[in-house]
């Protein structure tokens, strides 16, 4: 009886322990999310990434419970807040809302503090959206021939606007140049706001930008559109030519605005982010708020966004010339 009775108290000894060590792991391990996520966006508040994070924080708050907070750090092509993400630590609390500035970034700026292709793990590309060109009122031009031409007329007199060296805007503006033959100044900002208020201003001559970010001030009439850099008209501003149309082919540019967390970070935590997030952007009322603002919805999955990601860092690498890295 007394070894039986030993043998009891033992048994319940030991399983004692295992519930304690169970109990401590949980605590160790909590349920994703417990605490506010922040999602830092490069770019200036209104800008397109911004209006996507904005959105997708909203609902995420209002699914998980926990405050989703903006951050905008814009600086120096969007690298600025790239490399607090990459920085931060690898448990999802702190998301970066991307675009391809930072592919182009990889081969710009060689010295850069970060790998976008290695250091930061892809959740999903959340929606894309046409790129177009627009110049203010002041430019007499009202189409792209006519803009050409006078270009070509005053060399070196036109300019354009971007928010920094090495974003979309930037790489476009260079393309145009080439596929046109002109010569345009490039004028980097450090938000895209402050380009279109100088633009719309008459301090600078032209812009550009995606499509949900320009056609507000395009209808109303503050911007004339030039054209789209896609294969086909855009819905949104369906009376727009594309490139090919107005005379300059071979300008096509897709920007996406898609969601990353720090490399490292737990494959449970990101696939839990990726579920929610294209859950999200599939349910009707987002989808017609993406479409509406002239955007396109997307919600792949991590290894299709880590493949696009590729693709664009080898696409940009045959575009853009390194320079010094930015301060």
């Amino acid at each position: 009886m007394r070894v039986a009775a030993r043998a009891l108290r033992l048994a319940a000894v030991v399983i004692c322990c295992g519930l304690g060590g169970a109990a401590s792991a949980a605590a160790a391990n909590p349920a994703y999310p417990q605490r506010p996520i922040r999602i830092v966006v490069p770019f200036t508040a209104g800008s397109g990434p911004d209006v996507v994070a904005r959105m997708v924080g909203q609902n995420l708050t209002e699914a998980w419970g926990q405050p989703v907070v903006v951050d905008n750090r814009a600086g120096a092509g969007g690298t600025l807040g790239a490399d607090v993400v990459a920085k931060a630590a690898p448990d999802g609390y702190t998301l970066l809302m991307a675009t391809p500035s930072q592919t182009i970034s990889m081969s710009l700026y060689p010295s850069l503090p970060y790998n976008f292709g290695r250091d930061f793990a892809p959740v999903t590309v959340v929606a894309g959206s046409d790129y177009a060109m627009a110049v203010g009122n002041q430019v007499p031009a009202k189409s792209l021939r006519e803009l050409v031409a006078l270009a070509k007329a005053r060399p070196g007199q036109l300019n354009f606007g971007s928010a920094g060296n090495g974003t979309v805007a930037h790489v476009a503006g260079e393309q145009l140049k080439q596929q046109a033959g002109i010569d345009i100044v490039h004028v980097p900002y450090k938000g895209a706001a402050q380009v279109i208020t100088d633009v719309i201003g008459g301090q600078i001559s032209m812009m550009f930008n995606s499509v949900a970010t320009l056609a507000p001030q395009i209808k109303a009439g503050k911007l004339r559109a030039m054209a789209v850099a896609a294969p086909n008209r855009n819905a949104l501003l369906p009376e727009v030519p594309t490139f090919t149309e107005a005379g300059v082919p071979g300008i096509e540019i897709k920007v996406w605005f898609g969601l990353l967390t720090t490399a490292g970070t737990p494959a449970d935590i990101v696939s839990k982010l990726n579920a929610e997030v294209v859950r999200i952007v599939r349910t009707p009322d987002i989808q017609e708020r993406i479409v509406g603002q002239g955007m396109d919805v997307v919600g792949n999955t991590p290894p299709q966004f880590a493949a696009l990601i590729k693709q664009e860092i080898t696409k940009y690498a045959g575009l853009v010339k390194p320079v010094a890295r930015p301060e």
